[in-house]
């Protein structure tokens, strides 16, 4: 099927009225234990494994499973109305390490996102930078040494109206060159977001840089024939 045309960001009419009320109705009486869970959003870029050149931004609303495992809910921003375009989970290295050689060519790491303020966990707007870097340090603390594996089921780059076609699998940037225009790309979304890639960047360097398992990041060493330097 061909992709077919977007015209607006809501993909599709207006939510009527009816709806609304039935959203309204069903929230004051049912509990959302699972999603009520999610703990932390973060910010970040995804390139698509098999084609990467094409690259989607991705606001990961995440929370534990239990102390190992996170799983994150993929939407396409952070305001009404969003879409959910994928999901990713995130686990720690003991637990990498006991997938089979072709499973953990699946997932990527998490070094570069951190150590280069690409990532970000938005805050709110009335908390001053100094005391939201706090908590968000310790945040990327804990990201850097965790191993994702991605699906997105929307390819929203490409102006689809629906969710079309198999999921596909997503890696993550292992360094700034593999993104097209990076800091242009980055400074646009620091802007909407009220963040600053360099700045978290250079608050950022104390963290320290985890040994990276030889099978992560995958497509990226596929293509490029070579191990990549953090």
């Amino acid at each position: 099927m061909d992709a077919l045309p977007v015209t607006n960001k809501t993909a599709g009419e207006p939510e009527s009225l009816k709806n609304k009320t039935l959203e309204t109705g069903a929230a004051a009486v049912q509990h959302f234990a699972p999603v009520e869970r999610i703990c932390a959003h973060l910010n970040a870029f995804h390139a698509y494994a098999d084609d990467l050149g094409r690259f989607v931004e991705a606001n990961h609303y995440c929370a534990h499973l239990n102390e190992d495992v996170r799983q994150c809910i993929l939407y396409d921003s952070p305001t009404l109305p969003a879409r959910i375009i994928g999901i990713e989970y995130m686990i720690k290295p003991h637990l990498y390490e006991t997938l089979d050689p072709e499973e953990q060519k699946l997932w990527h790491s998490h070094v570069f996102e951190v150590k280069s303020g690409m990532l970000v966990m938005p805050k709110p707007g009335a908390v001053p930078e100094s005391a939201w870097e706090i908590p968000e340090n310790k945040e990327m603390e804990e990201v850097v040494q965790l191993y994702g594996k991605i699906y997105h089921l929307w390819q929203t780059d490409r102006g689809d109206k629906l969710p079309l076609g198999p999921p596909k699998l997503m890696t993550s940037y292992t360094r700034a060159d593999q993104m097209p225009n990076f800091e242009k790309i980055v400074e646009e979304r620091d802007q909407r977001l009220g963040t600053d890639w360099r700045r978290k960047k250079e608050a950022r360097k104390h963290i320290e840089v985890p040994k990276i398992h030889e099978n992560a990041d995958w497509a990226w060493k596929e293509k490029e024939g070579t191990k990549d330097v953090y």
